[in-house]
């Protein structure tokens, strides 16, 4: 991924695309939106990894996890209320192992986000992870409740190429979004203002302050040509 995509605070290996206090609900209500769709278009081929790498890459743990429980709950009621799936246990089951399953790739992408340098591919050996963790845990509950012809190569590294593809999709469209979060630009303008008046003050501080209106409250009225009473 371009390196550009990653945040420029502390965490550098973090995404940034709002303000980080409403990270976790643009976090939500990008993946539940984007579950929402797949759910639809993809069935039970939603790509969990992928939204579990963004969410790590957003969030810290806990919040991550609470997001992709939340994801999971929308991809099961899609399921059941407007796919009907079938209500048995199997089923039932089922939706549990896949629930556990993108948990444990959100922690495993959090883990690797926090060993990995800041490299342009960290998003992608991330995904890499994730990935190999949710399919391993899906095969491991095939023991108890059958499915295993649904692992074939094929079938394995076509859902790996799409989870590829909505993990670049999402961090692109976020990306596209980001200059329009009216929040930042805000914190932007204030930062820049801020970083004007301290100039400002500064070089006012280099001449006589004699004519300085003590009165004002304002650093722009520090240009005022209105004399100050000696």
């Amino acid at each position: 991924m371009p390196r550009q995509f990653l945040s420029p605070h502390a965490d550098v290996r973090r995404l940034h695309f709002v303000a980080p206090r409403l990270s976790p609900l643009y976090c939500l209500a990008l993946l539940t939106a984007s579950c929402a769709l797949a759910s639809l278009a993809f069935a039970c081929a939603t790509p969990f990894a992928a939204f579990a790498v963004v969410a790590a890459a957003m969030l810290p743990l806990r919040p991550a996890l609470l997001v992709v429980t939340g994801t999971w709950l929308v991809n099961q009621t899609i399921g059941f209320g407007v796919l009907h799936y079938p209500i048995d246990g199997g089923t039932i089951a089922w939706g549990f192992v896949i629930g556990a399953a993108t948990l444990a790739a959100t922690a495993a992408s959090s883990a690797v986000l926090r060993m990995l340098p800041r490299t342009p591919l960290v998003l992608a050996l991330t995904l890499i992870a994730a990935y190999a963790v949710y399919e391993i845990a899906l095969l491991a509950a095939t023991s108890a409740l059958g499915g295993e012809g649904a692992f074939t190569v094929a079938i394995v590294t076509r859902i790996g190429l799409t989870s590829a593809a909505w993990l670049a999709g999402l961090v692109t469209a976020s990306e596209i979004i980001r200059p329009f979060d009216p929040l930042e630009r805000k914190g932007r303008c204030r930062l820049e203002q801020s970083s004007c008046g301290t100039g400002l003050c500064r070089r006012l501080s280099t001449r006589s302050r004699k004519n300085i209106p003590l009165y004002r409250n304002s650093e722009l009225s520090y240009v005022s040509p209105i004399p100050a009473h000696p």
